[in-house]
């Protein structure tokens, strides 16, 4: 049998997550790494509806000692490269594949990882691609979350559009529709809809617009509120919240909606933004679920499965909720600080990221106001 191709560390992913823990393993002087990626740099970011853009803010900040929100790595900005707030998937795609160029990270596009297994003893990985197997010592998965929506919060869901599955807006026809999800990817479908003149419903089992939280991990973020508010005033835009959906089925004249206590016809496909499973469901047995998501220790590495570690939006410890980029960088370092130290590699080049304020290696002194 041939002997499978060894390296020190494999990414899987290049997407945000994946291009900026490149750019952290580079610094260290890291050669011996890959990173894998089954579509394109930035896929996931691709796939966003054409009208969608970011709702945190890009801005150059450099002169302050601050990054730009949507970098993931220093002395980067979206804002600079393309004179915006707010990128579409598209441009911040094109961010991204600008920075593994210049950084000439070792990323592999169209790789499909098929199969990860934890060999015995902590001894690393063997990681199975359609061309044969890869091993490595260290996995950092960084799988994007877009390309896996939640299909089946309730029966009948099926009926439904996800918006994940739209390319843009403008294909849609009708002019009266109902939304089910009125978190962030929801209001952005009814943002754009409204603005096309269409009639809207969001039907949301909380009423999260109402949510007085300042951690946009669990509230709507300023920007959203800001366009829903001029949406509103249009009295195209209905907000319906306590409409915890449990069924939609086909009727004559269109399709049924159905909570506990009421039910909405939709002459249109009903949308569904209920959001995404996220990725890490392809590996989900080398993570313990004892809390509901991926426990992982202080270094974000996976409690069950020594040497595997998680960057990106999946990253949670308690309350904390590392789902923006602003948020999950901050712990590149600590993944790559925790490799070097077990690689014997000198962790020095990662001080220059605690003064950038992209190391947050203490979570006891942390909550979810300071992240935000």
């Amino acid at each position: 049998m041939e002997k499978p191709e060894a390296f020190d560390v494999l990414v899987v992913g290049a997407g945000a997550a994946g291009i900026g823990i490149g750019t952290v393993l580079k610094d260290l002087g890291l050669e011996n790494f890959a990173i894998l990626e089954r579509h394109r740099i930035g896929e996931s970011f691709r796939c966003w509806p054409q009208e969608m853009h970011f709702i945190t803010p890009s801005f150059p900040s450099h002169g302050f000692g601050h990054l730009d929100l949507n970098a993931i790595t220093r002395k980067t900005s979206p804002a600079i490269g393309f004179r915006r707030e707010h990128l579409t998937g598209k441009q911040y795609a094109q961010y991204l594949e600008t920075v593994a160029d210049y950084f000439q990270l070792p990323v592999s596009t169209n790789v499909e990882v098929q199969k990860i297994e934890p060999l015995l003893q902590g001894q690393g990985f063997l990681v199975h691609v359609p061309d044969g197997i890869l091993k490595t010592q260290f996995l950092i998965w960084a799988a994007g979350e877009f390309q896996y929506p939640n299909l089946t919060p309730f029966p009948g869901a099926e009926l439904c559009l996800h918006n994940s599955q739209i390319q843009s807006w403008t294909d849609l026809e009708g002019d009266e529709f109902i939304i089910i999800g009125g978190y962030e990817s929801g209001m952005d479908a009814a943002s754009n809809l409204v603005a096309l003149k269409k009639h809207v419903k969001v039907l949301d089992r909380t009423g999260i617009w109402a949510s007085p939280d300042a951690d946009p991990s669990i509230s709507l973020s300023p920007y959203t509120l800001q366009r829903i508010e001029f949406c509103y005033s249009t009295g195209r835009l209905e907000l319906i919240g306590n409409a915890a959906i449990e069924e939609v089925e086909v009727v004559p004249n269109g399709y049924a909606v159905y909570s506990e206590y009421n039910k909405w016809i939709s002459p249109t496909q009903p949308i569904l933004c209920t959001g995404f499973e996220g990725s890490l469901k392809q590996i989900t047995h080398l993570f313990n679920w004892s809390e509901g998501y991926a426990r992982l220790t202080e270094e974000d590495e996976s409690t069950m499965t020594p040497g595997l570690f998680v960057v990106g939006p999946s990253v949670r410890h308690g309350n904390l909720i590392f789902c923006f980029i602003y948020k999950f960088r901050q712990r590149f370092a600590v993944v790559a600080n925790a490799i070097a130290q077990r690689l014997g590699i000198d962790p020095a080049p990662l001080n220059s990221y605690r003064q950038d304020g992209m190391f947050l290696d203490d979570l006891s002194c942390c909550d979810n106001d300071c992240l935000c």
